[in-house]
């Protein structure tokens, strides 16, 4: 898939060792910096992409860069890796297989969370790192904070999930099971055997437009499309909007690449060999503000509440949109002035 032209790219020198099992040969990871590393390596600050995004954080994340925003390349230097089992440049299933000189596709290994942060740190250390300010995220992207805090306390100053909980819920998986049983009904899928010129398109559209459903809300959607009609078809206004939504998804990603990561979203469990839910999150000690989007329906408040009672020097913020969980991506502004204000003040010694 396309990568920006600012996008660079480093081999680990190693086998990846795989969080579930099995080992990676030869992986790539694809990232991007803004700022400078200062002498002591001790000014980075790290985005972390959610499910469909890549390294490109000045994209899909524009406003939260600037002088004295929640990403400053004047005083930081900010990091954004694309995670393993994407196509965006990382390691992912339409990476060639050295094995066999071809795509893993379907051959690709499940992967976590804790591998996505994992080699996130591998890179970070290649490029001189020794502290990390702040690791921020939201959806995906929230997992990883919450990982990369849980991975390495003495790294991590600070951290901020957005719009996440601390374990996938049966109501995720389950969201997560019926897009992929849509990618896996299209035809050509072939058991993830498909040419890369003949994707499953069908099944990729379907299952995107079903993600939308659950990255926005009851009312945004009766706000901005109410039963309003598209033209003279008979179609509705929801039903364009969804149909393109899939449309988008399918001219810049790749099914077997959802599919891996769905699943490993599914792994997401801080709990996970670590004595519980409740010791690991009390394990956090970094300072952290957990936002909580009101009217997510994916991760709902709840979510958020028990994360930030959890972890002994976490702030609840809530963000009051009707936009759902997307909101992250949306209230952008909002959200930029409250995360330079919680590291403002966690800087400051506050």
């Amino acid at each position: 898939m396309t990568t920006s032209p600012q996008t660079r790219t480093w081999e680990l020198p190693v086998d990846l060792a795989l969080d579930l099992g099995g080992r990676l040969s030869g992986v790539v990871v694809a990232y991007r910096t803004w700022g400078t590393l200062d002498d002591a390596g001790a000014n980075a600050v790290v985005a972390c992409h959610a499910l469909t995004g890549s390294a490109d954080a000045d994209d899909w994340w524009a406003p939260m860069f600037g002088p004295g925003r929640a990403l400053d390349p004047d005083r930081d230097f900010v990091v954004c890796a694309n995670i393993v089992g994407s196509c965006y440049g990382t390691t992912g299933p339409t990476s060639i297989d050295p094995a066999t000189g071809r795509a893993y596709g379907p051959a690709f290994p499940r992967v976590s969370i804790r591998d996505m942060v994992g080699l996130q740190r591998e890179l970070l250390r290649h490029l001189g790192v020794r502290r990390v300010k702040c690791v921020m995220g939201g959806s995906l992207g929230g997992m990883q904070a919450l990982e990369w805090a849980a991975m390495y306390p003495d790294l991590v100053q600070s951290l901020v999930p957005i719009a996440v909980s601390g374990r996938h819920s049966a109501w995720c998986i389950g969201w997560s099971e019926a897009q992929r049983q849509a990618i896996y009904g299209d035809p050509r899928f072939l058991d993830g055997r498909y040419a890369p010129e003949d994707p499953p398109e069908a099944g990729l559209a379907a299952a995107r437009m079903a993600a939308m459903l659950s990255y926005r809300s009851r009312p945004s959607f009766e706000r901005r499309f109410g039963r309003r009609p598209q033209g003279e078809t008979g179609t509705f206004a929801v039903e364009s909007y969804l149909r393109y939504q899939g449309r988008k998804l399918v001219d810049r990603f790749d099914a077997n690449t959802y599919v891996t990561l769905t699943r490993a979203m599914d792994t997401h469990d801080l709990g996970r060999g670590r004595d519980g839910y409740a010791d690991a999150l009390g394990a956090i000690r970094a300072p952290a503000l957990v936002v909580s989007v009101e009217s997510d329906v994916l991760y709902p408040p709840i979510e958020q509440r028990e994360l930030a009672q959890g972890m002994p020097r976490a702030t609840l913020l809530n963000l009051y949109s009707d936009e759902g969980h997307d909101a992250f991506l949306i209230e952008i502004e909002w959200l930029c002035s409250a995360v330079a204000e919680f590291r403002a003040r966690v800087e400051a010694g506050g």
